[in-house]
């Protein structure tokens, strides 16, 4: 029933041999496994665009990754793809998203390269989250096919074509290993999986319109802010946008093995991508807001990477988060890097609550 360049069931692999499921699929259990995991019952707290609004119906992370899932499995859907394949890398792509969204994402990263941990991405940490920190230091063993989606799902660079790049388990590796040394290559990352490619594409879909409905609601632009020429082609609500976009994807890619996207409709996408920029995301924050979340990401960093190389046992990262893990986490990392997964780990609230606690204590 599926597409000849469909990622078939058989295909799949993991870094530790299992026996096999007599009732799932084997990226059916990677959903299971990264639904059940501790780090997608955090995305119910962390920032999607919009932080510390009293509006509970604007977007957090957990509403844009369920959008996701829904918008890629109707074009895998269509296109004769692996549904579990795709549903898989949309619930886990952003699980390694840090507390306030790309702003902290930004802070955190320069955190790291001061600390010469590297370049920190939040789609490298969500397959850090999956493949690492996940049960204690385990990791939750996923196939690497979605680890790999989960790692190109980069959502804010468009294509107007999406090829998939066939590699292996340890090419995948490579790969992984080189985003925390080389800058440019967060840029080149394709997915390996023709599903793949649409989690990338359904990331964009997702939050384009989603993103001005929500400021439209929160009062920072109005409709008719939008440029007609983007709406006359897209639509004029998140519903129309979402639909134009899809229905255009499934009509250029049957049959191909990769996605397009029709020139109107690709050049649309990327006006209204410059116009969220511009108009939303650079006005989500005050510059008071992001010295605030820079003097809180500092704090904390400082703070518990004292605690931890002086082996503060009453330091909350050792007992949260350092306590539970494994004897190999514990040798084999960084003071450094400990600091840095747990504070990517955190919710916008419980990064609040631990820097007044530190406040208080000071």
């Amino acid at each position: 029933m599926l597409s000849k360049y469909a990622c078939l069931d058989t295909e799949a692999k993991r870094f530790k041999e299992e026996g096999e499921d007599l009732f799932r699929t084997p990226f059916f259990r990677d959903i299971d496994r990264i639904i059940y995991s501790l780090s997608y019952l955090r995305y119910a707290d962390k920032t999607q665009v919009f932080s510390f609004n009293e509006n509970d119906h604007i977007t957090k992370r957990m509403v844009h990754v369920q959008l996701v899932s829904k918008i890629a499995r109707t074009i895998g859907r269509n296109l004769g793809l692996n549904e579990d394949l795709i549903e898989a890398a949309s619930l886990g792509h952003d699980l390694g998203h840090v507390p306030f969204g790309h702003v902290g994402e930004k802070i955190l990263n320069e955190i790291s390269l001061k600390n010469n941990e590297g370049y920190f991405n939040h789609n490298v940490q969500s397959v850090r989250t999956l493949m690492t920190l996940e049960q204690n230091g385990e990791g939750r063993n996923l196939t690497f096919q979605v680890l790999d989606a989960i790692m190109c799902h980069n959502g804010e660079l468009p294509r107007q074509e999406y090829h998939p790049l066939k590699k292996t388990p340890a090419e995948f590796l490579k790969e992984y290993a080189s985003t925390y040394t080389d800058k440019e290559i967060i840029k080149k990352l394709r997915p390996s999986t023709l599903e793949g490619c649409v989690v990338r594409i359904s990331d964009i879909i997702a939050y384009i319109g989603k993103d001005v409905e929500d400021a439209i609601t929160l009062g920072i632009i109005k409709l008719e802010d939008v440029p007609l020429k983007i709406r006359n082609v897209l639509g004029s609500t998140n519903r129309e946008i979402i639909n134009t976009i899809v229905s255009d994807i499934i009509n250029n890619s049957k049959d191909k093995n990769y996605l397009k996207i029709s020139d109107d409709i690709y050049d649309a996408i990327v006006a209204l991508k410059d116009f969220n920029s511009k108009n939303i995301y650079e006005k989500a924050n005050t510059k008071q807001d992001i010295l605030n979340y820079q003097k809180m990401f500092n704090l904390l960093f400082t703070t518990y990477l004292n605690d931890v190389k002086n082996n503060n046992s009453a330091s909350i990262i050792c007992k949260t988060f350092l306590k539970s893990m494994n004897k190999e986490y514990l040798e084999n990392t960084t003071p450094e890097r400990k600091v840095i997964d747990f504070i990517a780990g955190m919710t916008d609230d419980y990064m609040k609550k631990c820097y007044l606690e530190i406040i208080d204590f000071i």
